[in-house]
C-alpha cells in the first residue's frame, strides 16, 4: 500500500507537491480503495492541498497533516451548506485518511471556472456575476451557522490578534513606506470599527474568481457552483466582500456597485463608514499581502498613501 511522508514543512511541502510523482500514486490507490475509477487523474496544481480529478464526476482532496483544521473546516462547512443554498457546492461521497492525511473525495462541480472566464467576459457581464457573487455571500451568510461557531479563529480574538500583528506583517511583506506611514491610523481605529461582538455569520474568505464555476443561459452568464471552503470562520459578514473586491472589481465602479449591491447594500454610498471598514479588514485578513491581491494595473503608482488605495479600491 502505497503511504505519504510522516512530516513536511510548509517549505518542503510546496516542493514536494510539485512533483506529483512523489504522490500521485497514492491518490489513485485511495480512490481504488473505495472502488472508484481512475484511470485518466487530472491534477489541479492551485491551491494549499493535492486535488486531483479521479473523472468527470468526482474530485479527491487531500490535506497535509499541518492543514488539518483545513480538513475539518471543510467537512464541517459542506455539510451544514448542502441543501441550502440556490447553487450547489460539492457533497461529500467518501472521507477518510491515509498516513496521518485526511481526504475527502467529493462531486465535482460542472461550469467554466471563473478565473479563465474572467479573462473574456465582456463587462457588462462582469457586473452581473459580481451582483451574483454579493447575492450568493448574502445567502451564506443566512445559513445558520451551527456548530461552524467552533472553527478557529474565533472573532472575537481573531481581529485583536490581527491588529496586533498587522505591521508587522506587511513590514515583513515589503509594504511600501508610504502606504506604512498610514497604517498606525487605520490599526488605532480598528478597534472600535470592526465589530467583534455583532452576531457573527459563515465566512469563507474563497469568493475569488478560482473558487467559482459560471454557465450561460441563454447568452447570460450565471453562478454555477462554488468550491472550497478550507478556510471557513464565522464573524462580521464584511469580510467575505474582500475576495471579489480585490481579485475582481478592480476599483471599477459599476462592479464595485454591483457587489455591494448584490450584497445587500442597494444604496452603498448611503454607508459612509464601509470603504474604510474593508479598507481596514482587508489589512487585517489573515492572508494579507496587498502586492499579490490587488489586481489594478498601476495601483501602486496611483496612489500615495491608503487613504487614496481605499478610495481606489472602493470608489463609491
Amino acid at each position: 500500500m502505497h503511504s505519504f511522508p510522516n512530516s513536511l514543512s510548509i517549505e518542503a511541502f510546496d516542493t514536494w507537491r510539485a512533483d506529483t510523482s512523489q504522490w500521485l500514486l497514492v491518490a489513485i490507490d485511495i480512490a481504488r480503495s473505495h472502488s472508484l475509477s481512475c484511470s485518466d487523474p487530472h491534477v489541479f496544481p492551485m491551491g494549499s492541498n493535492l486535488v486531483v480529478a479521479l473523472d468527470r464526476r468526482l474530485i479527491l482532496k487531500i490535506f497535509p497533516p499541518m492543514l488539518r483544521h483545513q480538513f475539518e473546516s471543510e467537512r464541517a462547512a459542506l455539510a451544514r451548506l448542502h441543501g441550502r443554498l440556490s447553487i450547489p457546492v460539492p457533497q461529500i461521497a467518501f472521507e477518510g485518511e491515509r498516513s496521518g492525511w485526511p481526504y475527502l473525495v467529493m462531486t465535482r462541480m460542472s461550469g467554466v471556472n471563473g478565473n479563465e472566464a474572467w479573462a473574456w467576459l465582456p463587462e457588462d457581464q462582469r457586473e452581473s456575476v459580481l451582483t451574483q457573487v454579493g447575492e450568493i455571500i448574502a445567502e451564506v451568510q443566512r445559513v445558520p451557522v451551527g456548530d461552524l461557531s467552533q472553527l478557529q479563529p474565533r472573532w472575537e480574538q481573531f481581529i485583536p490578534k490581527q491588529i496586533e500583528g498587522c505591521r508587522a506583517r506587511h513590514e515583513r511583506l515589503g509594504l511600501p513606506q508610504k502606504y506604512l506611514n498610514g497604517l498606525d491610523h487605520f490599526l488605532r481605529d480598528a478597534a472600535t470599527l470592526i465589530p467583534v461582538d455583532a452576531a457573527p455569520v459563515i465566512l469563507t474568505g474563497e469568493y475569488n474568481p478560482e473558487n467559482i464555476f459560471l454557465e450561460e443561459r441563454s447568452g447570460h452568464w450565471r453562478l454555477a457552483a462554488l468550491i472550497d471552503f478550507g478556510d471557513v470562520m464565522t464573524g462580521w459578514g464584511e469580510y467575505d466582500l474582500l475576495g471579489p473586491s480585490a481579485f475582481a472589481a478592480g476599483g471599477m465602479p459599476g462592479r464595485v456597485r454591483s457587489l455591494l449591491r448584490g450584497f445587500g447594500y442597494s444604496n452603498a454610498s448611503a454607508v459612509p463608514a464601509l470603504p474604510r471598514r474593508l479598507m481596514t479588514l482587508l489589512l487585517l485578513h489573515r492572508f494579507s499581502n496587498l502586492a499579490g491581491q490587488i489586481r489594478i494595473e498601476g495601483w501602486q503608482q496611483k496612489t500615495a498613501d491608503l487613504y487614496e488605495l481605499e478610495r481606489l479600491l472602493w470608489p463609491i
